[in-house]
């Protein structure tokens, strides 16, 4: 196996260039970077296969937070990697443990059904085969060393992933969301800002832990590699300036008419931000948008609630 290499894996979460997981080769070593669901498993050991990497060669599976677009798959993939062990955030490996107030809580919002799905069936971790990892921790990977910077802002179980071997930050949701299918003028990014955790502050931080980290490149979850850092660093920030504001103003507002404010806020900036990049938006951007859009109000309006008492 003796290379380094990095393998972007498309999850089909949703649909294409939505949710990517990677896969990441040092040496003899390998390792998983996000998991997505249980329905991705065979696409990503399907990727161990075209690499012409063991199951056993794998040494981490790394989940930058526990939500599930992100985690949902790590049961069922350590179940075919032997020798695997789960990277997670301290408050984050608790959950992997034992998923089951993700999955109630998961089954609540969508019902059993759309839940299965959406995310299968995730099972519990063995303790044994979870480490937790503090700010600043690093981890082997054949040659290489792989840093985790606790960043929080969208998850307070979230961390980032610097590889300096490769000039390169796996960034799950601290750095944003780029779709391919939005990129056809210049660069459309917009941060994720979904219930429950969203915090402006930590937010701005965490996104200049990414800017300043002397990568050249980052790998997003949602999706791919790119590596026009201050640009989308620049875009992010207006975004959680804007997204602040609406919470300031949010307060005052029933919970209703609070969402129902934030999301037709956001839904003006994103055509704002569109137009600047060059890119009309048509229905199907629209609905590729709408998921997105609609839990970034949601989560701006728990904030909201939360500060309301």
């Amino acid at each position: 196996m003796s290379s380094s290499r990095l393998v972007t894996i498309d999850c089909d979460y949703l649909g294409p260039d939505i949710a990517a997981a990677y896969l990441r080769v040092e040496g003899d070593e390998a390792a998983f970077v996000e998991t997505n669901t249980t329905h991705a498993v065979p696409r990503l050991l399907a990727a161990l296969d075209r690499e012409g990497i063991a199951r056993e060669a794998v040494r981490w599976v790394i989940v930058t937070h526990v939500h599930l677009d992100h985690a949902g798959g790590a049961s069922a993939l350590l179940a075919a990697l032997p020798n695997a062990t789960v990277l997670a955030h301290p408050r984050a490996a608790r959950h992997l443990v034992d998923p089951s107030k993700l999955v109630k809580s998961a089954e609540a919002v969508y019902g059993a059904a759309r839940f299965a799905e959406l995310y299968g069936t995730i099972l519990p971790i063995d303790a044994a085969r979870v480490r937790s990892l503090e700010d600043r921790e690093t981890a082997p990977l054949g040659g290489a060393t792989l840093t985790f910077v606790h960043t929080r802002g969208h998850a307070n179980h979230h961390f980032v992933v610097l590889d300096p071997a490769r000039e390169t930050v796996f960034t799950g949701d601290t750095f944003g969301l780029v779709y391919p299918r939005l990129q056809r003028g210049r660069r459309l990014a917009f941060p994720s800002t979904s219930p429950t955790d969203f915090d402006a502050e930590t937010a701005h931080a965490s996104i200049e832990v990414v800017r300043t980290s002397g990568a050249r490149r980052v790998a997003l979850t949602h999706f791919g590699e790119i590596e026009d850092l201050d640009v989308v660093a620049a875009q992010l920030h207006r975004w959680i300036d804007l997204s602040a504001s609406l919470v300031d103003a949010a307060v005052s507002l029933a919970p209703t008419e609070a969402e129902a404010m934030i999301r037709g806020a956001l839904d003006k900036e994103m055509e704002r931000a569109a137009e600047e990049a060059g890119l009309s938006l048509d229905a199907e951007d629209r609905a590729h948008l709408e998921l997105d859009l609609a839990l970034n109000a949601q989560g701006l309006a728990y904030v909201a609630s939360k500060r309301r008492g």
